[in-house]
């Protein structure tokens, strides 16, 4: 069951965008890692002068619900390039079996004995060997079946292992989207590089804001968000691995990552994920309240419902922990409805899962996880190294870096020439973004 402190409202009527002032949530969180993320929590934190664009007046970043695609648009003379592709700052500004002892024969007329506790024992694990040897066989099966159909590894167990024990950094990038066939749901509303190095665990969490403005597809003069990069490369869903392949490639170029392994999360699957592992366990850092959308589709239901989450150490279900996420009409405390602090939610809630997961306690959801996760994943990882590469990485060590792009380090808001409010790197300058990421990672 969720946590208490975790409400869910009456339906309120369709409305639009919601408004409302509100307060600082109360405390702040114990370590949960080595937060870098700014100061954005806090309301006083001066935050550089917008940049300057055609228009004669500018508005505050304010994030916007998709509800359907935003096709890229033409606007050569404002956006940057794709970054890695050319200079940035180049760029205009916005514009054992034991083996039995060997026991004499009893001599003649001797009374036999009881058959020993070790030959016992033999015969015991004999059986078990025979049920397990079965089990694992019609595991093998299962997960043989459940890799190639989570991958696009033909050989669901074949392994790369060379690279799983070195120093060189391996990143991975988790994308989530709401799934479903409403408009809207190939964007990626979540972009988390997991950056780990093999050989001594050191693991990063590099969160990339949706609302980042770049050419999609790559050096086509066409500008978009970048959580439209994935719905443009595989054509709305059609062809996953080249929507994957894409928005790999373009977080490459974003962070300086070396980034060529990706993995598809969808939110109705990894909801069940979370309800077959038992929930999760989430410390929320701050208190809030927030207007949700009833169902991803409003052509279904167009109704809102308001969620709360109060601060502390709270139990989710896979709903819950969804909502948690994915919140962003925040009404009481306006740092919690950022894209930043959106960034930060989602790193929490991937995170307790994945520890989740490791845990010997789920190992007996075995085979519901792997039901949730079939509907859920999608990746180019072997299922293989895809576990290798879970089993190595560090969520949980106090040094793991979560590192998020925000207004206090690298990043400024501005308005598109349609008019969407949307991020941009501070002065135009892109060869900051991966200076800054270099700088912060547990290495």
């Amino acid at each position: 069951m969720p946590d208490n402190n975790h409400y869910d409202d009456r339906t309120i009527p369709a409305r639009p965008y919601p408004e409302g002032p509100g307060n600082q949530g109360p405390g702040q969180a114990p370590s949960q890692g080595k937060l870098v993320l700014g100061g954005f929590n806090s309301p006083n934190t001066p935050r550089p002068s917008q940049q300057q664009n055609q228009y004669p007046q500018s508005r505050p970043y304010e994030p916007t619900r998709d509800r359907g695609p935003r096709y890229p648009q033409n606007a050569p003379g404002y956006a940057p390039a794709t970054p890695g592709v050319q200079n940035q700052s180049a760029i205009p500004p916005y514009t054992p079996a034991y083996g039995q002892d060997g026991d004499k024969l009893p001599t003649p007329g001797a009374r036999k004995r009881k058959p020993s506790g070790r030959a016992t024992g033999c015969l015991i694990f004999g059986v078990l060997l025979c049920v397990l040897a079965s089990f694992g066989a019609y595991t093998t099966q299962r997960v043989m079946a459940f890799g190639s159909n989570i991958s696009t590894e033909k050989n669901s167990l074949s392994t790369k292992t060379g690279y799983m024990n070195t120093s060189d950094r391996v990143n991975l990038l988790v994308m989530g989207y709401g799934g479903g066939t409403h408009e809207g749901s190939n964007l990626t509303d979540s972009m988390v590089v997991i950056s780990m190095t093999p050989n001594n665990q050191h693991t990063s969490m590099v969160s990339v804001p949706r609302d980042l403005w770049v050419q999609v597809p790559s050096n086509s003069g066409n500008y978009a968000k970048l959580n439209t990069v994935y719905q443009v490369g595989s054509n709305n869903g059609e062809d996953r691995a080249a929507g994957g392949d894409a928005a790999a490639q373009k977080l490459a170029g974003i962070t300086g990552l070396d980034v060529k392994n990706w993995m598809l999360i969808d939110f109705e699957g990894f909801r069940d994920l979370i309800n077959a592992i038992g929930g999760i366990d989430v410390y929320v850092p701050n208190s809030f309240t927030a207007n949700y959308p009833k169902n991803d589709d409003d052509k279904t239901d167009a109704s809102w419902i308001t969620v709360r989450f109060k601060k502390g150490l709270r139990h989710m279900d896979g709903e819950t922990a969804i909502r948690y996420s994915r919140a962003r009409y925040v009404t009481d405390n306006p740092a919690e409805g950022t894209d930043f602090a959106r960034s930060v939610r989602q790193q929490l809630v991937i995170k307790n899962t994945l520890s989740k997961v490791k845990q010997v306690s789920s190992w007996p959801n075995l085979f519901n996880a792997m039901d949730a996760l079939q509907k859920a994943v999608y990746t180019n990882m072997s299922l293989a190294d895809l576990g290798l590469f879970t089993m190595k990485m560090d969520l949980n060590s106090p040094k793991t870096a979560r590192i998020g792009l925000s207004f206090d380090n690298v990043l400024t808001s501005s308005t598109s020439s349609d008019g969407q409010s949307i991020l941009v790197p501070q002065g135009g300058d892109w060869d900051q973004i991966p200076k800054y990421i270099d700088s912060k990672l547990y290495k």
